[in-house]
């Protein structure tokens, strides 16, 4: 299987049959369960509160896995902005995609916070395939001021990354099923990179693969917070409505596909991608 980081490199290679106004289905989705979430980060634009804090109707989440299933998706995240341990069925959600549609990769990102051993060993024995937990902070009082959480949590965050790794062990022991556990972190600078070093390599032993990332850009809404120079994605434009649509008729909208054909022919004026900080 390599690394987590070449699994990312390869899903999302765009060539081929890809590059379309048209084209086929991606092989990995994220599906948000909520948008709530129990941080208040700076660099992140759910904190910002442009949109309801709900959770996804489940009925909707069950007909869009199906859809997504049939149509050839292989790989399904649950989660996007929001925190998705807030979200009291999580473990179901879990469940119906590898169970009831057969997803052959499920994947989970997680600030950490609400990631208990409990909830963990629900969501392991359930099916879940990757949890990645972002780790992102130095020590608890940077903890504080970026996520406008009290600094102690900070600490759970570790002690819960940790008891992860004795769950997954004794689930993978037991009924030989194996959740890959991962952490991530976002290097806003070089500053930041060094003075994370103490505290990644606390977690190191606990996990299977940490990699850096650079800050990305949410709609223009993080660019520059704070002195950051985030990198380009997750715009976050609306090209379909789920609701009334399917999956494949959002995919390949109108909006969408004129979308498609200003980026594959680099002039992307008048579209939602003209003030991406990628062209500027």
């Amino acid at each position: 299987m390599g690394t987590i980081t070449e699994r990312i490199d390869r899903i999302t290679l765009l060539e081929g049959d890809y590059r379309s106004p048209t084209p086929p289905v991606p092989r990995s989705v994220k599906i948000e369960l909520t948008a709530r979430c129990d941080f208040q980060c700076f660099f992140c634009a759910s904190s910002m509160r442009l949109r309801d804090k709900a959770d996804i109707d489940p009925a909707l989440f069950r007909r869009l896995l199906k859809e997504m299933r049939a149509l050839g998706v292989e790989e399904i995240g649950l989660f996007y902005l929001g925190e998705s341990f807030l979200c009291r069925w999580l473990p179901e959600a879990i469940a119906y995609a590898k169970r009831e549609c057969g997803y052959p990769y499920v994947f989970l990102t997680t600030n950490g916070r609400m990631a208990t051993p409990e909830r963990v060993r629900e969501c392991i024995e359930a099916g879940l395939d990757s949890l990645k937990f972002s780790f992102n902070f130095a020590d608890a009082e940077q903890f504080m001021q970026v996520t406008n959480v009290r600094a102690i949590d900070f600490h759970r965050v570790e002690d819960n990354l940790r008891a992860a790794r004795q769950v997954r062990d004794e689930i993978a022991q037991a009924s030989g099923h194996f959740c890959g556990l991962y952490a991530s972190s976002i290097r806003y600078d070089d500053a930041q990179l060094e003075k994370m070093q103490t505290a990644v390599q606390r977690i190191l032993p606990y996990v299977d693969e940490h990699y850096w990332l650079p800050l990305y850009g949410q709609a223009g809404l993080t660019s520059g917070a704070r002195g950051t120079v985030p990198t380009a994605g997750n715009q976050g434009h609306d090209m379909g409505d789920l609701g009334c649509e399917t999956f494949l008729e959002a995919w390949h909208s109108g909006r969408f596909q004129r979308l498609r054909r200003a980026n594959l022919a680099e002039d992307v004026r008048g579209t939602a991608c003209e003030k991406c900080i990628a062209y500027e």
